[in-house]
């Protein structure tokens, strides 16, 4: 298939499919006679895993460390539970980042009750201009 099918196979764009070629992540399309890529369906594969596994969040580092793992069948799978093991961390630390967030942010419209910008303690709290 060509990189527009491929393309819209995956939903992936086009230019980040020549960017995992060139970076090694997929391995490179065979050419057509008018040299053209002509990809298969194992590229299809590939493709997908990755975009699988950038949509949970894993790094390229980390996919690239996947990729490698999974051609290897008969190894155990601890090194693959490690990875997601620090993925499922990092999530979680993005969850309480986030929930420590929503919190101030909470207390921040809490705490204003003013009926103008010049007394808004939500302005105040941001540092442009001294709360009295």
């Amino acid at each position: 298939m060509r990189i527009g099918e491929l393309a819209k196979a995956t939903g992936t764009k086009a230019e980040t499919i020549r960017y995992y070629e060139r970076e090694g992540i997929l391995p490179a399309a065979d050419r057509t006679d008018s040299n053209y890529r002509d990809y298969s369906t194992d590229h299809l594969a590939t493709l997908t895993f990755v975009r699988r596994a950038r949509e949970l969040g894993f790094s390229m580092a980390q996919v690239r460390e996947l990729l490698a793992l999974s051609d290897h069948d008969e190894k155990p799978c601890l090194d693959v539970d490690l990875l997601v093991q620090q993925q499922l961390a990092e999530v979680e630390r993005k969850i309480a980042d986030l929930s420590a967030l929503r919190d101030e942010l909470g207390q921040m419209l809490r705490s204003c009750q003013a009926d103008k910008i010049g007394e808004c303690q939500i302005i105040g709290s941001l540092g442009r201009r001294a709360i009295a």
